[in-house]
């Protein structure tokens, strides 16, 4: 019975774990469905935080779109 208790909460809190982790990285944002100015309809998606930098932008040569597994071409302003 210790065996299996000891597996049950090593299970657990490892999901917890991952789960927590993935919610506090804070490098993307959650970007809601709208639609702009000129009536073109925006599905909702993710997208990196807004910062001051373009070089960790997904499009960026070097990163790849977690969600898409495209590769960035854009070469970023320096």
């Amino acid at each position: 019975m210790r065996i299996l208790f000891s597996i049950v909460l090593t299970a657990t809190l490892a999901l917890a774990a991952g789960k927590s982790s993935a919610r506090s990285s804070g490098s993307t944002v959650r970007v809601k469905p709208h639609v702009t100015k000129n009536g073109t309809y925006v599905e909702g998606h993710t997208r990196t935080r807004p910062n001051k930098t373009q070089t960790d932008n997904w499009s960026a040569k070097g990163n790849q779109n977690p969600n898409s597994g495209k590769k960035g071409t854009r070469t970023p302003a320096k």
